[in-house]
């Protein structure tokens, strides 16, 4: 049953489009601009350093045919741009440029802008489709990661109860350890695989190109996915070294000696590195706090396996073990839970804070949601763990050994009332209950193979979330691309949007302009405005003014007129840098107009 519920998590889950993590800053040309002359590039800047493709940029003009262009590279070799270079001799009109590159986090992020040459062109060319991402490719590359996860969590939580906790019958454990094991194997070899297809949007059998997985052995994630092959094989070879030397099951286990602890040590080491493939190459990997941020990712990862894989190990153990585990081994297991949720909850803390960036994220974006409902099954979660920790308590306690007094037998008449057979205890002492002298500790063993059970069960709910929340767009950087869209690029020609909303039928809609330089002096500026549908629209009248209100300077009107479909001056003058308030009063008929303000950053 559980099984059937994973799969169709899995299904779902890896159904859904991946979200990618590298939010777009600005553009250069903006959005919807309308430069003079034709740029000599186009460059995009993102919230986190970016891979490129061979095929990152295309640029169609406006009679929709793509426009030859030079190699994508990253601008003045800052890793959070993206910069193509243009033929020269552009026409007049309006461009789109389709992009996409890979985050930092290694998730693909795609999409698209316009910008016009001296005007926007009647119709503007339409964005190719292929840009978007392939659902089967996409549906199996995140089904892997899924299955990573899992796996991950019952290979190392499986050796590390076999490590720390001791138990003296280690058979069921061999399940686990080989599923967990061929499981991680496979997914790492299938995300591998699917790389450069899933980079591309392309269709699965794009991965038999030779020189596109090539590619993929070179970038950040393909080289995280080489280095985890690599620790299984290394894991494969330290679980058979182990598995030959081990004790007979006969045998007691032993206190864990020198070269016990250089085992443990090695099995540390392997367990961290196959952390680190992780935190190498998702979310840790970008943003702030980088190192931190990491070391966090790794603990986080490391103490899920350790809770959640022990779980499933002490499960087999409670249920299939021919000797049932002591008290010893379950107080051990009991105690690495808890060490295991507090790494959980200091960890869980700083990763959230990362995410978020304040507390509204929570509801008001995807990741502040996806996260709220880890944390609500978490907190499921806890509560049965802290069941399941009180029913180990009350197990060791039934089956602590107890010290038998013996009092002096008083003789009694032959015959007494009352008096019959003495009642014995398993041992051979009396119970003193009438009990068999094993139906506590069985009781308390029953009770705890069903809370562990559940425990189990929404541990697996927990890691799924986890894995959605991880192709998930992290608040702070969806409000960085937010707060930065309004003044992308400045200083330099910077594309400004401001929506407007008359009151009347047809009375809504937006002005992009665009101001060049964007300095102190003498600047350009063009404007554009467009309608509810998103297509051009004329208006009667369009005023623009700037005012410095720290230094009690304007307004200063920037007189535009109409150039024929956009509204443009090339004499307005700014005289001192700071945060000016930009004015833009929109009419649209001869009673009805409306005034939108914004800032604008004006630099020397």
């Amino acid at each position: 049953m559980l099984l059937g519920t994973v799969l169709v998590l899995l299904l779902l889950g890896g159904a859904a489009p991946a979200s990618a993590h590298a939010a777009l800053r600005g553009t250069d040309p903006g959005d919807g601009s309308v430069v003079a002359s034709a740029p000599r590039h186009v460059t995009l800047t993102f919230t986190e350093s970016v891979g490129l493709l061979e095929d990152s940029f295309r640029v169609y003009g406006p009679d929709n045919r793509r426009v030859p262009l030079d190699e994508p590279r990253h601008a003045d070799g800052a890793p959070d741009t993206a910069r193509v270079g243009l033929p020269g001799g552009l026409a007049e009109g309006t461009y789109t440029v389709a992009w996409r590159v890979v985050s930092a986090d290694s998730h693909p992020v795609s999409g698209a802008f316009t910008f016009s040459v001296g005007k926007p062109s009647p119709t503007a060319p339409a964005v190719p489709a292929e840009r978007a991402e392939h659902p089967v490719t996409a549906s199996l590359h995140d089904t892997a990661r899924h299955l990573a996860y899992l796996a991950a969590a019952l290979l190392i939580g499986t050796a590390a109860f076999a490590a720390l906790c001791r138990p003296p019958d280690t058979a069921p454990l061999r399940l686990p350890l080989l599923t967990g094991w061929w499981t991680l194997l496979t997914a790492t070899v299938v995300l591998l695989v699917l790389r450069a297809p899933y980079e591309a949007g392309t269709a699965p059998a794009a991965a038999f190109d030779a020189a596109a997985f090539a590619r993929t052995l070179t970038g950040r994630p393909g080289l995280a996915l080489l280095a985890r092959l690599a620790l299984l094989l290394l894991t494969a070879a330290a679980l058979l070294h182990v598995s030959r030397r081990r004790a007979p099951e006969s045998e007691p286990v032993p206190e864990p000696g020198r070269a016990s602890r250089a085992r443990l040590a090695a099995g540390a080491a392997l367990s961290v590195g196959l952390a680190l493939t992780w935190a190498a190459a998702e979310h840790a990997a970008a943003g702030i706090q980088v190192p931190v941020a990491m070391t966090s990712s790794v603990l986080h990862l490391l103490a899920m396996a350790c809770w959640l894989g022990g779980l499933t190990a002490l499960l087999l153990t409670l249920y299939r073990a021919r000797t049932p585990p002591p008290a010893a081994t379950l107080t051990r297991f009991s105690r690495l839970a808890l060490a295991s949720v507090t790494v959980l909850v200091v960890t869980g803390v700083y990763r959230s804070w990362r995410g978020l960036g304040s507390w509204t994220a929570l509801t008001e974006t995807s990741y502040g949601r996806t996260l709220t409902a880890k944390l609500v099954v978490t907190a499921v979660l806890l509560a049965a763990a802290g069941l399941s920790r009180r029913r180990t308590a009350r197990l060791v306690t039934a089956e602590a050994p107890v010290a038998v007094t013996v009092a002096e037998r008083v003789p009694e008449p032959v015959g007494a009332a009352g008096a019959g057979p003495e009642k014995k205890s398993g041992n051979g002492e009396p119970s003193g209950n009438g009990e068999p002298g094993n139906g506590e500790p069985d009781r308390h063993r029953r009770a705890l193979r069903l809370s562990v059970l559940v425990e189990a069960a929404v541990g697996v709910v927990v890691v799924l979330i986890t894995t959605v929340l991880t192709g998930t767009l992290p608040a702070r950087a969806e409000a960085e691309a937010a707060e930065a869209a309004p003044v992308a690029g400045l200083p330099g020609a910077s594309a400004v949007t401001i929506p407007y909303d008359v009151g009347v039928p047809g009375g809504t809609g937006r002005v992009q302009i665009t101001l060049d330089p964007g300095r102190v002096g003498e600047n350009g500026v063009q404007a554009v405005v467009f309608g509810a549908d998103g297509g051009l629209v004329a208006v009667p009248e369009l005023r623009l003014s700037f005012t410095l209100t720290a230094k009690d300077v304007g307004p200063i009107d920037a007189g535009l007129t109409d150039r024929g479909g956009y509204w443009a001056t090339n004499d307005l003058t700014l005289p001192l840098e700071g945060t000016w308030t930009m004015k833009a009063t929109v009419r649209v008929s001869e009673l009805d107009q409306v005034s939108e303000s914004r800032q604008v950053r004006i630099t020397r």
